[in-house]
């Protein structure tokens, strides 16, 4: 393969070189080839590193695609369109470093265009869901303090009166990106300025604005590139993710970036939709959330008449993919590579990836530390470093972590510390191989009793049973033990089975701390944006459900 990463330097005799871990400072070190990055001090935007990754002349293949329709934009276009609307909102809306962008909008090809024309400016992004309530979007501006918004006309209305507003669906707003560009002096751009600011999920507590700084993304881009190498048949990358979660952001930005093909869903998720997009554009790489996920798989074991020979690979992250699903994905496709990654919004998404077979073959692993990163298994009591193969709290600190949460220094400080390592929250451990396992969130965690109950050991066993489609388990509130383990549990269509049935189905495989004290059945398990169990809410209904029965 041309342009393929360098191997790896050796490491000094006191780090192990299977797993990157020093006895001495009880750290863990990438073993990956070491990433270069521009001095600190320079100044330089996301957009112009990442157009300078491109090569001479420019890619003759396709930047963007439309899932939906087929329209594509070129590489040469979306330099063009990209300086032309960086030109445009400097002239017509007096924008300047440091003001911040609001973006409300579903997938469009003019979203990778606006976020280049807008961090080439110092602009900083700030895409938020489109499906959110004017009382959300209100609490968002309250948090980034926008300056001005992009919206499509669908999503406006729950934008704040006095916010100025620029409707993407507009005829004015698609002249901006074939205007021609004035001769004003670029922008200088300062790697330590917020290039995005990120809504974490909120699943664990109240929604906070995640500072990434130019450096940052700089980071992830450089690590993603690095990994890569250039191929001699380009990659056809289709982003189905949302492009406002941190995953679809820094995709977006990193397809451009290596020179792939972004090929982008801009309609509602719909598998059978995206199946045949795969077929009819030659994706090479499929980018999901672990439901789209199972959605895929479910089909395709159906017998789905999809030609999905073109696909290599599938990158999975956001949220966990469990075990079973990952054993149905590897039977059904044997040679297509599943590759798990682990981020944070917080981390600029990526900070633990495979980036080959051999790697994708360590099942239920989600890959090995990156470049230029250091990570740490921490006893969430003693607060002490712990040992290969022992669980903990995941550490991680590098160049790719937060600046941290806008207007919220008290929330910052509480996960990341003097020493810049940022404190995940994810129970994990680390095997001999640096491979990293994720067990589960330590605030979910279920005390039955003293005992810690994983509620993702408890999912994964559920559904194994032919009768589940999915499960999620919560903790429960119980006099005696504290916590007891609750199941929210999606049967097969027409299935029978019932709630005690599924409890002896658990008893019967796992100690009697864990077994399970209440069942309901529901038509879906919610989750946010990026997969992620929305828990909180199964906690409130389980109140109400149980508490209706008293």
């Amino acid at each position: 393969m041309a342009g393929s990463p360098p191997p790896p330097p050796s490491p000094p005799p006191s780090i192990d070189p299977r797993s990157g871990f020093c006895k001495k400072t009880k750290i863990f070190h990438s073993l990956r080839p070491a990433v270069t990055l521009p001095p600190v001090t320079v100044p330089l935007s996301v957009t112009s590193y990442a157009f300078s990754l491109l090569p001479s002349p420019l890619p003759s293949h396709p930047a963007l695609v439309d899932a939906a329709t087929g329209s594509a934009v070129s590489f040469p276009d979306l330099l063009s369109q990209s300086l032309s609307l960086a030109a445009s909102l400097r002239t017509h809306l007096g924008l300047s470093p440091g003001h911040v962008a609001l973006i409300l909008s579903p997938a469009r090809l003019e979203i990778p265009v606006l976020y280049f024309a807008l961090l080439s400016l110092g602009i900083a992004v700030s895409p938020a869901n489109p499906a959110s309530t004017p009382a959300e979007i209100a609490r968002l501006c309250r948090l980034s303090n926008p300056s001005v918004a992009f919206a499509v006309s669908a999503a406006a209305a729950v934008l704040p009166r006095n916010l100025p507003t620029l409707l993407l669906d507009s005829p004015e707003f698609q002249s901006l990106l074939t205007a021609v560009p004035s001769a004003a002096a670029p922008a200088e751009v300062r790697q330590s300025d917020t290039a995005a600011i990120l809504y974490s999920s909120g699943t664990t507590g109240r929604v906070k604005g995640v500072e990434l700084t130019h450096r940052n993304v700089i980071a992830e881009l450089a690590s993603l590139f690095t990994a890569q190498g250039r191929r001699l048949s380009p990659v056809v990358q289709m982003v189905t993710v949302p492009l406002f979660h941190v995953f679809g952001f820094m995709f977006c930005l990193k397809a451009v970036a290596v020179g792939e093909t972004a090929v982008i869903q801009t309609a509602r998720f719909d598998v059978k939709k995206t199946l045949r997009a795969v077929d009819r554009f030659g994706v090479t790489n499929l980018t999901m959330a672990p439901p789209a996920l199972l959605a895929m798989v479910r089909v395709c074991e159906d017998g789905g008449p999809f030609d999905l020979s073109s696909l290599e690979a599938i990158s999975c992250g956001g949220a966990p993919v469990r075990m079973e699903l990952i054993k149905r994905f590897v039977q059904r496709f044997p040679n297509v590579r599943l590759s798990q990654g682990y981020g944070l919004t917080e981390s600029s998404s990526g900070l633990f990836r495979s980036v080959n077979v051999e790697e994708s073959r360590h099942l239920g692993s989600v890959g090995r530390l990156i470049s230029g990163c250091e990570a740490k298994i921490v006893d969430p009591v003693t607060g002490k470093a712990l040992h290969p193969g022992m669980q903990g709290e995941l550490w991680v600190r590098g160049p790719t972590i937060m600046k941290g949460y806008i207007g919220d220094q008290e929330a910052a400080s509480e996960i990341l510390n003097s020493e810049g390592w940022l404190k995940t929250g994810d129970l994990c451990y680390i095997d001999d191989d640096g491979f990293l396992f994720v067990v589960d969130r330590l605030k979910e965690l279920i005390k039955y009793k003293g005992y810690q109950v994983p509620p993702a050991e408890l999912e994964d066993l559920l559904q194994t049973h032919p009768n589940i489609i999915e499960a999620a388990v919560v903790p429960y509130p119980n006099e005696e033990a504290g916590q007891v383990p609750m199941a929210f549990v999606v049967r097969q269509l027409n299935s029978t089975v019932s709630e005690s049935q599924l409890m002896e189905f658990v008893a019967q495989q796992v100690a009697p701390y864990k077994r399970i004290h209440h069942v309901l059945f529901v038509n879906s398990i919610p989750k946010n944006a990026a997969g992620k169990i929305l828990r909180k809410d199964l906690v409130r209904l389980a109140t109400s459900k149980i508490n209706s029965k008293l």
